[in-house]
């Protein structure tokens, strides 16, 4: 779609993904890997069709997304500027969990599988896979959620699950210094009122999403060592 070189100046970078300003109104993602984003396009028509919170989408081609441009900070830097918002934060991502998984996947969305190959606990609802605070995005319409590259269908508990291990285990590196240090304290006390308020329990999932977490490629030591030790304590609660 775009030429290899930068096409605007550049507004973030996540751990597989680069995104660049092509206006006021426009972005473009760019992934670094060899992924199609024809297909999470297709799933973020078919959730704004369904009322879901997404951006617009324009095209997509390659590794390349055009979508709306989104005015205003994600969650996560919301919460270091302002973390007396935790509870009303962790409401806002619970429910957005919820509304989520009350829709049915569309045809032909993979099945969340766990590292051992097998389903991610069975369900048909839309799971997001990844949808913590630095993907939910605020804006003058409300919070939307962004990056739906790892979208599968599975149980919604599976999803919560997921949520449950980044919030508790990623680093922040990609964060400033200082908002690290103000992130981490409050870190506990926000998972805990988001697990009070969502409505499927992550317990039954948390030893098996902890292992595909472990497996993912830009997972790193610190954070596996964390993921191990709550995989431990899952499975040893389970037994």
């Amino acid at each position: 779609m775009w030429s290899a070189g930068a096409p605007g100046p550049l507004l973030g970078t996540g751990r597989t993904a680069d995104v660049f300003a092509l206006s006021r109104d426009r972005v473009l993602r760019r992934y670094r890997f060899a992924i199609d984003a024809t297909a999470e396009a297709e799933l973020m028509r078919y959730l704004a069709a369904a009322g879901y919170p997404v951006p617009h989408v324009y095209d997509a081609a390659g590794p390349d997304l055009v979508m709306e441009r989104l005015h205003g900070p994600d969650m996560l830097a919301d919460l270091g500027r302002r973390p007396w918002l935790i509870p009303q934060h962790a409401r806002t991502l619970a429910e957005l969990h919820d509304r989520l998984h009350r829709i049915s996947a569309p045809p032909g969305l993979p099945v969340a599988v766990g590292a051992d190959g097998t389903a991610l606990g069975g369900g048909t609802a839309v799971l997001h896979l990844g949808l913590h605070p630095a993907n939910v995005m605020l804006t003058q319409r409300g919070p939307v959620v962004i990056d739906w590259a790892g979208a599968r269908v599975g149980a919604p508990g599976a999803d919560v699950a997921m949520s449950y291990l980044i919030l508790m285990t990623s680093d922040t590196d990609l964060l400033p210094p200082w908002l690290r240090l103000v992130i981490w304290w409050p870190r506990a006390a926000y998972v805990h009122r988001f697990l009070a308020a969502v409505g499927d329990s992550p317990w039954p999932h948390v030893a098996s999403a902890a292992r595909v977490r472990i497996a993912e490629v830009n997972t790193r030591p610190a954070e596996i060592a964390r993921l191990l030790k709550i995989a431990e304590r899952a499975a040893a609660s389970a037994g």
